[in-house]
This record gives structure tokens, sequence and C-alpha cells, in this order.
């Protein structure tokens, strides 16, 4: 299929018919993932601090440092929700926090060789904010810190921190976090140095169809310089308990398979697409399959950040293969490089 221009993307966005662009972007996930195969990882999410001096208007996670619920996941802590994870399969931990002012680079790279130390398990980490913040308190460069973060053990990175790379929406959002310039340039040098990193886009704040339009062009155009993004998640923004409760409503689920398939259709470049069970639950997660979502994302055996928003969908690894299977395909686990780990009868 020939490249799609930005505004034959916004065109088919704002006016095609809902099934017509969803049978569009199945065809394209047929094309490319030709056996029929949905994948998903076994993981566990790991929080290892809530404190954070972004507080984004968006997030009903972040604390204060002050606040008697902040808090930093003790070694103890830290080992122990590994040690559970693993015994219930899992093979990767997305470990993240939030931009706390006392935890410097050493403390992250003592967490990581400590993690690896103790377990066989790949550590997929630290957002392009937690990096570029990183790398401004210990006062060396964004490589400098991801090479140091590499060799302490990090294997790849998600693309966690970019909600909509539109200045105008994010210094709405979010106007103390990095810039869209500034995430793309540590996923440009995380790339360069052998890091792979997924991509993500948060939508329905405030943005409007010509900013999300400009986020896939963005992840579009990096992806052709590196070929560094592993796959695209896009999630819906949920506002309970944040400060833009009362100046949003939550996007439909109509609104959230438009935005997938239209994200199908423009990354041509990006072999796979996960579909959110974690904001959408696991039935129109299910349909998100037929709208060119090759990828059910994780277990996710702990997760914080959207629960803190007051959304708590919780599925097991038999309700994943499950509705993989009811939808027509035929479920495997992957590795954090979507290679298949075992296929489900």
């Amino acid at each position: 299929m020939k490249r799609i221009t930005t505004d034959y993307a916004l065109h088919i966005y704002k006016t095609m018919p809902l099934l017509e662009l969803g049978q569009m972007a199945d065809n394209i996930r047929k094309s490319i993932h030709t056996q029929g195969v949905v994948t998903f990882i076994i993981d566990r999410n790991i929080n290892y601090t809530n404190v954070c001096i972004n507080r984004c208007r968006f997030c009903a996670f972040y604390k204060e440092e002050n606040s008697p619920e902040a808090y930093i996941l003790t070694a103890e802590e830290l080992l122990q929700k590994i040690k559970e994870a693993t015994a219930l399969g899992a093979i990767q931990i997305l470990l993240q926090g939030g931009l706390h002012p006392a935890l410097g680079l050493d403390f992250i790279t003592d967490m990581l060789k400590l993690i690896k130390d103790r377990f066989n398990i790949h550590i997929h980490g630290f957002s392009p904010p937690e990096i570029y913040y990183l790398a401004e308190l210990t006062g060396i460069s964004i490589k400098q810190t991801l090479l140091a973060l590499k060799e302490a053990g990090l294997g790849s990175m998600p693309g966690g921190g970019a909600e909509i790379l539109a200045d105008r929406v994010r210094r709405l959002i979010s106007p103390k976090k990095i810039n869209s310039k500034r995430w793309l340039e540590v996923m440009e040098e995380a790339h360069n140095i052998g890091l792979r990193t997924t991509a993500t886009m948060m939508f329905g704040t405030v943005e409007t169809p010509e900013d999300i339009i400009e986020h896939l062009c963005s992840i579009r155009d990096l992806q052709d310089r590196t070929g560094g993004f592993t796959a695209f998640i896009p999630w819906s923004f949920q506002p309970k308990n944040t400060q833009l409760v009362n100046d949003v409503q939550p996007a439909t689920g109509v609104e959230y398979l438009r935005v997938l398939a239209l994200s199908r259709v423009f990354l041509d470049n990006i072999q796979n697409l996960q579909a959110s069970w974690v904001t959408q639950g696991i039935k129109m997660a299910q349909v998100a399959l037929r709208f060119g979502a090759n990828d059910m994302g994780s277990t996710m055996i702990e997760e914080n950040v959207v629960k803190a928003a007051g959304v708590c969908y919780r599925v097991s690894e038999h309700d994943i293969t499950t509705t993989i299977k009811k939808a027509g395909f035929t479920p495997a686990t992957r590795d954090t490089f979507y290679n298949i780990v075992k296929y489900y009868k």
C-alpha cells in the first residue's frame, strides 16, 4: 500500500465511516501478520516511586515529596514484587517512576544492578521524561545517561510521557514536562545505542484531530530514521481523579477504534499495534483485533497509574487467550521484541 499523506490521514480520520476505516486497518494487519497470531507478554508494572515534580494535570498517580502517601520502594519490596511476578511466569518487568528530586542516576543504576544480580528477567523501563531528568540531575548528556542505564541492565524502554506530541497540547495538560522535541530526542538517542522502545499516544484530553496526525507523523518520521520502535500503543485518557475531570469526557469506544485504525493505516513502518484492554476493557480490546491491532499488550500483573484514575480492569492469562481465540486468532506469548515464546492451542 502506498504511504498516505498527513492530509489524507486527516481526511479519512474525520470523514471515513468507522467500519470502512476499520476494514482498511484490518487488511493492513492481515498483510503484515499473515498467520493470524495475536501476541501478549506476561509482565508486571512496577512503579519505584510515586513522587513527581511535573504535576501533570492529567495524572492521578503522582504525589508531592512531603505527602503522607508518597513512597519509594525499598530494595526488599522491589525484589518481592519481582519474585511474585516470576512465580506467575513473568519474563519482563516494566519499571517506571515519577521525577523524584532526590533520586539520581546512581540510585537508578544500583536498582538495575540489584535486579539483574537476583533475577534473569528483562527490564523494560524509564520513559523519556525520566531519562531527560536523570541527565539534567547528573549533569551529563542523554546518551551518557542511556549508556549508563544500559550497562546497568536496562534492556528496552517504554514510550511513556508522549501523551500528544504537539506542544500546544502539552502546554495545557503537562506544562512542566519535556516538550515533544526532547521526547523524540531521547528516543532517537536510545535507538542509536541499540535500545529498542515502544511508542505511545494518550488521546482524549484537549487535542484536535490535527494534533493526533502531528503525533503520528513525528513517530513515523523517527521510525524512518532509526527503525527502533517495536510497537505503537494508543490509549484513551481517563479523567477521574485528575485536574481535568471537569474539562473533558472520556473517549468513547468508537473514538478509540477510530484512532487505533488510523494508527495502523498511517504507521506503515511499525509492525506491531497494541490493543489497550487496560483503559478500554477486554471486550473492546477484542474488537480492536479487527481494527488493526495484533497484540494484547500484557497480563499486567500490577498496574497503578490508570488505576489511580479510577479505571481498574484486571485480566488473567486465561482471559487473554480465551478472548483471542474467540476473536478467531491464535494466541501466543512473546518476549519484549515480539519473538514468539509459546503458542496456545
